[in-house]
């Protein structure tokens, strides 16, 4: 699958053809840089690594230093591979957004909006315990009963309680393509993408 590299800019709305007001998430998409050319040969697979992102050079190591060196552009901050790349790619080659088409549909991964350590009403939706009357004390956002006394003795692995929530990897499916502004290197894509403004994502086609 080919895509590209991106950065969540924000979100915006537009109107549709029917004039229906439609949100979208706004995308910065390359270009991105070839910085890797991988062959069945030499690594035993095919794919295209993808690099987006300026970055300080004084902050890159001497490895990742020479690794871009070698595709003659400067330090980035993010890389990706892609397989089954749909054109061939060489060292040093650029990626931009004349590889989607507006109305098509695409997949974004990112990662969502880290929210630390939270309770089971903000984590699963819980209701909490009881109502304010009735003898409750600060039970409104309570898990409530956990398992049973003298059985089974213990909680159930995968009993839904507090702990730590997002951050994780997710992938939104079928995000229409509703502009894009090759000018500026923007892609507005129908709906919410995961994760906060600045945050890199990957977009499949």
């Amino acid at each position: 699958m080919s895509g590209l590299i991106g950065k969540k800019i924000g979100m915006t709305s537009l109107y549709d053809a029917d004039g229906s007001l439609v949100a979208c998430t706004v995308i910065e998409a390359g270009p991105n840089v070839v910085t890797h050319v991988k062959t069945v040969e030499k690594d035993g697979y095919q794919a295209v690594q993808l690099a987006y992102g300026e970055r300080r050079a004084k902050s890159v190591n001497a490895p990742d230093a020479g690794h871009f060196k070698k595709a003659s552009t400067t330090a980035k901050e993010r890389a990706h591979e892609f397989k089954e790349f749909e054109t061939e790619l060489k060292l040093g080659d650029t990626v931009g957004l004349d590889l989607f088409e507006e109305g098509s549909f695409v997949t974004v991964t990112g990662n969502s909006k880290g929210k630390g350590f939270q309770g089971v009403v903000k984590r699963h939706g819980f209701s909490g315990v009881g109502e304010a009357t009735h003898g409750q004390h600060d039970r409104s956002r309570a898990p409530g009963s956990l398992g049973g006394s003298s059985y089974p003795s213990r909680v159930f692995k995968g009993m839904r309680m507090a702990g730590r929530t997002g951050g994780n990897k997710v992938t939104t499916e079928n995000l229409k393509v509703v502009k894009i502004d090759a000018s500026k290197n923007l892609l507005l894509l129908r709906g919410t993408v995961p994760g906060a403004k600045g945050s890199y994502v990957i977009i499949w086609k």
